[in-house]
């Protein structure tokens, strides 16, 4: 199988001159070495999903481990809960990656999304000058006029016993008049100090490579590799006042107090109970540390 490019033959690659092409050769160029992690990378035009190409090249045996497939856009794109997600063409980075854990156990596997995160969170800063706050377990935040905006979001998904593919969707030069919903944002409404999608995606990849690697190396200990307090400062659901809102219609509310060492946010509710929630949809209530959340000073 290969990724569907059913892209408009007439339609001018250059029709908008503030978001070019990507340059896949000079992408490989840069990121696939002898004994580093990427294998691959290639680039199409069109796709609906960058994850579904992938787990099936990958349950195909015709993708090896640190494949990289980029979308310029995709009609497909999904992210958690089978929500959809679109974008202009050339407006974004859409992508994903395949991995094989080898040497780390699968009960760890769960933290690759949080690992992710963090991976893009540095890069972004680096390459773009864009302080990302995570929202976990999958989401990229940014500030844009002094509120909180998803820019970006992350999901994992099994292909094999043996192997992951995750799937990266980052808003890059998203217009106010282009975003999907009003709580969306982009790294251009952030004030990015770069918008060149080559240098950004450079530079997020070889972040994921360095964590992925100091990662595996301890067989996927959170704590020995530095993952789980990294992903904890940079977490902005710590400290906030929340809702869970689980499998099965339940939900929970209370307190993020922690990240555990599986990966789940642990809740602490109004009867003094720590709850760790390991899947759910997490709705940010309060501000941390805003009047009427739990543990601001003051508070009856």
């Amino acid at each position: 199988m290969t990724p569907r490019d059913d892209s408009d033959p007439n339609r001018n690659r250059w029709s908008d001159l503030d978001r070019p092409p990507l340059n896949a050769v000079a992408l490989r160029r840069a990121l696939v070495r002898e004994g580093g992690l990427w294998s691959d990378v290639q680039v199409v035009a069109r796709t609906g999903s960058t994850n579904s190409d992938l787990v099936a090249l990958a349950t195909d045996g015709k993708a090896e481990e640190g494949a990289v497939l980029v979308a310029e856009e995709q009609d497909a794109g999904r992210g958690r809960l089978d929500r959809r997600w679109t974008a202009p063409a050339r407006s974004g980075l859409f992508f994903s990656v395949l991995l094989k854990p080898a040497g780390v156990p699968v009960e760890r596997w769960g933290w690759l999304p949080l690992l992710t995160g963090v991976a893009m969170a540095t890069g972004l800063s680096r390459s773009a000058g864009v302080d990302i706050a995570l929202k976990w377990p999958n989401d990229l935040l940014v500030t844009v006029e002094g509120a909180e905006r998803k820019a970006g979001g992350i999901l994992a998904e099994r292909a094999g016993p043996e192997a992951v593919v995750v799937g990266v969707g980052i808003n890059v030069t998203l217009r106010a008049d282009e975003l999907p919903v009003p709580g969306a944002g982009s790294l251009a409404l952030a004030g990015a100090t770069t918008t060149d999608r080559d240098t950004i995606l450079r530079t997020v990849l070889r972040s994921f490579e360095q964590w992925f690697e100091k990662w595996r190396s301890v067989g996927g200990d959170p704590a020995a590799s530095g993952l789980q307090d990294t992903y904890a400062a940079a977490c902005a659901t710590l400290g906030r006042e929340v809702r869970a809102e689980l499998p099965g219609g339940k939900s929970i509310t209370g307190e993020a107090v922690a990240v555990d060492g599986d990966g789940r946010l642990v809740l602490g509710t109004a009867e003094g109970v720590q709850r760790p929630v390991g899947a759910g949809d997490i709705v940010h209530l309060r501000p941390a540390g805003s009047p009427g959340s739990p543990g601001f000073p003051g508070d009856e």
